[in-house]
């Protein structure tokens, strides 16, 4: 018996691990973008590929992820994402151009969406509801939050001590301890029931976000009117289309489209969409500024970031307090109107500024307001679902947030181009270093205003399409357990 416990908490220490790795990824990438963008020669519109190939690709998978983990084996899928996760890291850090980074961080992404709902999967199944159970999702938690600081940090200690390849290369020694450990300690299990999996769906809707983001992306040089924007558009939309279609008519969906007739989920997950452009262009712009033009080496940037941390954490455990005293829908409406307040404030940054003072009040204010808003925006969306619903609620509201992530990042990269261009061009004369610094800045102050609108928009309709009693069955005592 002991030796059964035991096992549970070395499985809880492996599927943490992974997860970690995952996390890591997450932030390490944001602090050597700047030396990957010199080194391989991505143009600033191109950039966003970096982060939004592995988004895309985590984001449209994920589903399809959990869905594989549940039919063919937990921990089949679990070591199997483990792998293509690594293999993909090796070969990021053997990318010799922007196009093969591209590909394999999309890879990459793909072996994320496998790992990270088994590993969640392994856990609800290896601990018993109760006690245990929360303890083993506290550790998780903490995993969770405490990847995406580390990252922060590592990603500019590798930068700038060996090179950026290694944020890559950290993640093939433990990504292979983690898959042979597994393949000899973790215990398989399935769902009950058998049935399958939707593998068109998932294919469908990963095209049409990348046709739909590549459209967005390349406007800035096609023209926003031009043919070529307007069909890669089409396409995009087209593929989205049929997405619905396929879910609509197909036996076993990946997303049963019934679920969003519950109000307060479909409006959470929009709402979330927005929400989560604002926060990808927080770390995004914010990165280039600190490097670019205020010169910081990657470990003072990733130094610069670790308030932004601090403030998250401190907005979740404020919206534990606030969700009890002034309920769900007030606290997530407040949360990101101080968000967008911090993005605001952002939009000022100028050229010959500085950290302490045009930076980081901005950042603090928004991180506390991000911190503010997922905890409440959890709640509402994983209120009012079923039971045998709710890893379908859950998935979605995940795959929501890299989503609108994903496409929020390539428009607001895309404004940013265009203004940088604009600004350059009309100039009249041939751009100096210190202009190419202002139209650079230029651009970063239209992004952060563009996510402050956004942030904004999605205040305004949570305030006007959910009701008091659409959130009235909220438990605000869940709050503890949702904030990772």
């Amino acid at each position: 018996m002991a030796e059964r416990e035991d096992n549970r908490w070395v499985t809880l220490v492996l599927v943490c691990l992974a997860q970690f790795m995952v996390i890591l990824d997450a932030t390490i990438v944001n602090i050597a973008l700047p030396t990957i963008q010199e080194d391989l020669h991505f143009s600033q519109a191109d950039l966003q590929w970096v982060v939004n190939s592995y988004t895309l690709l985590f984001g449209g998978f994920l589903l399809l992820g959990g869905r594989a983990a549940d039919l063919l084996g937990r921990k089949r899928v679990f070591i199997a994402g483990t792998i293509l996760f690594s293999v993909a890291s090796l070969l990021n850090g053997l990318a010799t151009s922007s196009e093969m980074l591209i590909a394999f961080r999309g890879l990459q992404g793909l072996g994320g969406a496998l790992v990270s709902p088994a590993a969640l999967s392994i856990i609800t199944t290896t601990f018993p509801e109760g006690p245990e159970r929360t303890k083993a999702l506290g550790v998780w938690s903490a995993i969770a939050a405490g990847g995406g600081a580390v990252g922060l940090l590592l990603g500019g200690i590798l930068t700038e001590t060996l090179s950026w390849e290694w944020i890559f290369f950290v993640n093939v020694p433990i990504g292979a301890a983690t898959a042979i450990l597994s393949a000899r300690l973790i215990t398989e299990s399935k769902a009950e029931r058998a049935g399958s999996f939707d593998v068109i769906g998932a294919v469908l809707v990963t095209a049409g976000l990348i046709v739909l983001v590549y459209a967005i992306v390349k406007a800035e040089a096609f023209g926003w009117g031009s043919s070529r924007t307007l069909l890669l558009a089409a396409l995009g939309v087209a593929l989205l289309a049929v997405f619905v279609f396929v879910e609509s008519r197909i036996e076993g969906p990946l997303v049963r489209l019934s679920i969003f007739k519950i109000r307060s989920l479909a409006v959470a997950n929009v709402t979330l969409l927005l929400v989560a452009g604002g926060l990808f262009a927080l770390f995004f712009f914010a990165t280039l500024y600190v490097q670019q033009i205020l010169g910081f080496t990657p470990i003072e940037a990733g130094l610069a970031f670790l308030p932004v941390t601090v403030g998250i954490g401190a907005g979740a455990g404020t919206a534990q307090v606030l969700v009890k005293k002034i309920g769900v829908r007030a606290n997530a409406i407040l949360g990101m109107l101080v968000a967008a307040a911090g993005l605001f404030l952002l939009s000022g940054i100028p050229v010959d500024g500085s950290y302490v003072s045009d930076l980081l009040p901005g950042l603090l204010l928004m991180s506390f307001g991000m911190g503010n808003t997922f905890v409440p925006i959890t709640l509402i969306a994983t209120t009012n679902v079923d039971e045998h619903d709710a890893g379908l609620a859950s998935g979605l509201f995940n795959t929501s947030q890299q989503v609108g992530g994903a496409l929020g990042l390539a428009v607001l990269s895309t404004l940013a181009a265009d203004k940088t261009v604009s600004y350059l061009q009309g100039l009249g004369h041939q751009p100096g270093p210190q202009d190419r610094a202002a139209g650079l800045v230029e651009g970063f102050q239209v992004a952060f205003t563009s996510a402050a609108i956004l942030v904004t928009v999605g205040a305004i309709l949570l305030a006007v399409l959910l009701r008091s009693r659409d959130v009235a069955n909220v438990n605000p005592e869940q709050s503890a357990t949702v904030v990772a």
